[in-house]
């Protein structure tokens, strides 16, 4: 046999074997990543009383962050903590303010209060989750913890998943190598036969998504294993240049500790990057936790990303780390690049179209695969069958 034959036999054996164990939970990921694609304008068209506000005829300011959060803290007890601030992506949503809500038996609930930016005034609120809930009380919340972590919490899930998707990458690039024209019949590797039998109809419909989302599947593909399991890509990634991660930098407690309010930390953040608007505000729960504050659209030469964040010492209000790609090195530059291009974000609308189709491909390919497999078993058993 031809070497190049019997590396090529090695290959479809491992893309076999990959395909059959994990391309239903491919499935699963492309379809619920498509939905996420979307999810902000899904949740909202869910529940328009919650999430969107009429926008006033004459134009009008937003109210300061003080008020906008005052009410968000007066609609909770006094005990919870306010986790999450997502700032309203356009004229006409509401503030959304995230809070976890420790109860007497030690388990706690996560809740999430929506606040009309132009008067201050809360929309209502709604429970997450809770403490031992497999199952989220949302349908995006439900769509996140089976895209993430199958519903098997953060711990674990996102291990199994982050896993899944290193051996997803695998299965992708093998199937690029098996559908390398060998022959260099690059319009029939391209195209889908005409007129073609069911069965020959099936294969080409199996090569060629799988050759046209391979674009796009890799890099979400990684992107999700980034997010994951960070702590076990970026210590790869320092192999090749210095990372930095913001979710690790920690604030540092004084001798009397008064922490900054978020609203001080929006300003911190405004001052470094005063154009654009902000999008996600996390906030600082635990004695060491960090203020981390990001903005879309910020106005900067440098990088075609202007997505930028600010992690923001609770105490002092320093400034501890920017996701910033006009100034990072090129292995943060390549860090600041995973959540766009997984979101589709980067490119705008076309980016998002284009993840939103390559989570499609996902349940073909698994289809058309197995479908394959299938058919070649039916064929080989025929054929002892007929020998015998």
């Amino acid at each position: 046999m031809h070497p190049l034959k019997a590396r090529r036999k090695q290959w479809l054996t491992v893309h076999l074997w990959l395909g059959l164990a994990l391309g239903l939970f491919l499935s699963v990921f492309g379809i619920t990543g498509s939905i996420l694609v979307f999810y902000a304008e899904l949740d909202e068209l869910l529940n328009p009383s919650l999430l969107t506000v009429r926008v006033p005829q004459t134009p009008t300011p937003f109210q300061s962050l003080d008020k906008i959060i005052a009410a968000g803290r007066a609609a909770m007890p006094e005990t919870a903590k306010h986790t999450f601030m997502y700032y309203p992506r356009n004229d006409a949503a509401a503030v959304k303010l995230a809070y976890t809500l420790p109860l007497a038996d030690a388990s706690s609930e996560s809740w999430e209060v929506y606040v009309n930016p132009y008067s201050a005034e809360v929309t209502g609120k709604r429970l997450m989750t809770a403490s031992g809930d497999i199952i989220p009380h949302t349908f995006i919340g439900f769509v996140f913890e089976l895209h993430y972590a199958l519903l098997m919490g953060e711990e674990l899930g996102y291990t199994v998943v982050g896993i899944m998707g290193a051996l997803l990458i695998i299965s992708v690039l093998t199937g690029l190598i098996l559908w390398w024209p060998l022959t260099g019949k690059w319009l029939q590797a391209l195209t889908l036969k005409r007129k073609a039998s069911a069965e020959r109809l099936n294969f080409d419909l199996h090569k060629t998504a799988g050759f046209y989302s391979t674009v796009v599947l890799i890099p979400v593909l990684f992107s999700g294993v980034y997010m994951d399991i960070p702590e076990r890509v970026v210590p790869v990634l320092e192999l090749f240049s210095p990372v930095t991660y913001r979710y690790w930098f920690q604030s540092t407690p004084p001798v009397n500790p008064k922490s900054i309010t978020m609203p001080e930390a929006v300003a911190i953040a405004e001052q470094r990057y005063p154009t654009g608007r902000p999008d996600w505000i996390y906030g600082a729960t635990q004695p060491t936790g960090a203020y981390t504050v990001c903005k879309d659209g910020v106005a900067e030469q440098g990088s075609f990303l202007h997505r930028r964040c600010v992690v923001i010492d609770q105490y002092s209000g320093k400034v501890l780390d920017v996701d910033d790609p006009a100034i990072g090195t090129a292995g943060e530059v390549f860090t600041h690049w995973q959540w766009p291009l997984h979101s589709g974000q980067a490119f705008g609308w076309t980016g998002r179209i284009l993840v939103f189709l390559s989570g499609l491909a996902c349940p073909l390919l698994f289809v058309t695969g197995l479908i394959r497999w299938l058919q070649k078993r039916r064929a080989a058993r025929f054929r002892r069958v007929k020998a015998g």
